[in-house]
């Protein structure tokens, strides 16, 4: 698959995810029967143009019951596009990855790698989703990724300000804060490929441990890879496919396939053919 056919899906799955389009203009919050179902990507509820749920949101949103009750549906859900496509979630369908991408193609000056290097800050969303999704679930916290973090409950409320001059008043301090944190992002994402995936995103930390059972994955044919190693160069996540393809960091993006010069290495939805067929590393 080229890039630009990624990026068209990317494109069109963001519509589809914000399809009530009225809502930017009206800055009214969608509330039809679709909203009850959890779209697999990063997309606020309270976006004026959100058709859905968000998972990270509607988990948190639990913690407003009294008991606390575990909302296994959004779990399941989880676990679904987990086990269906691992972190291809995150290269194919989520908003805010698009949005990164938009802006790491802006050109700068420099662009930064170093991806190797970052290994340790990697682990960060690990403890993000432990400490800011998981356990306000469990001991009925704040939820504190959806209060003072998220990127897309930011710019829900940018669009919601814009649209609707009554929401403007409402903005306080905490929404400050999230600024400060939505133009830091946008300034890494010049210079970082993704930076917010890489380094922040819980919802990329669940995906990313369903990577290696997930059906949509990598294969390298031992047969054919030569070990020339352009994958790992051609690869803006930091990930090394010729040694571990199926890593937490990959999203399926697909360019070390398109650097392979033999052909080694195929992405797609695993196949009783395929795991017979090949020999992988």
């Amino acid at each position: 698959m080229t890039d630009r056919k990624r990026f068209s899906i990317q494109a069109a799955a963001t519509l589809l995810q914000n399809a009530n389009l009225r809502g930017f203009f009206t800055g009214r919050i969608y509330q039809g029967a679709s909203k009850s179902v959890c779209v697999p990507g990063l997309n606020c509820y309270s976006c004026p143009g959100a058709v859905g749920a968000c998972p990270l949101g509607s988990l948190q949103s639990f913690l407003g019951s009294r008991p606390v009750k575990l909302p296994y549906y959004v779990m399941g859900l989880l676990l679904f596009f987990g086990a269906l496509l691992g972190r291809a979630v995150c290269g194919f369908l989520c908003p805010i990855g698009w949005l990164q991408e938009l802006l790491h193609r802006i050109p700068f000056p420099k662009k930064l790698r170093g991806d190797r290097a970052s290994g340790p800050l990697r682990k960060l969303k690990y403890l993000i989703l432990a400490l800011t999704v998981t356990l306000p679930l469990f001991f009925a916290l704040t939820p504190f990724f959806c209060k003072y973090l998220c990127p897309a409950g930011t710019l829900a409320g940018i669009l919601l300000a814009l649209a609707d001059a009554a929401v403007r008043p409402l903005l306080g301090g905490i929404f400050a804060w999230k600024a400060a944190v939505l133009v830091s992002l946008v300034a890494a994402s010049l210079l970082v490929f993704r930076p917010f995936c890489k380094y922040l995103c819980p919802l990329g930390a669940v995906y990313g441990l369903c990577n290696r059972f997930s059906l949509y994955r990598g294969e390298v044919d031992a047969d054919k890879c030569i070990r020339c190693e352009k994958c790992a160069a051609a690869c803006r996540m930091g990930v090394e496919p010729q040694k571990a393809i199926n890593s937490a960091e990959c999203i399926r993006c697909g360019d070390c396939a398109r650097a392979c010069p033999t052909g080694a290495i195929r992405m797609g939805f695993r196949t009783a053919r395929s795991e017979r067929g090949k020999k992988s590393i």
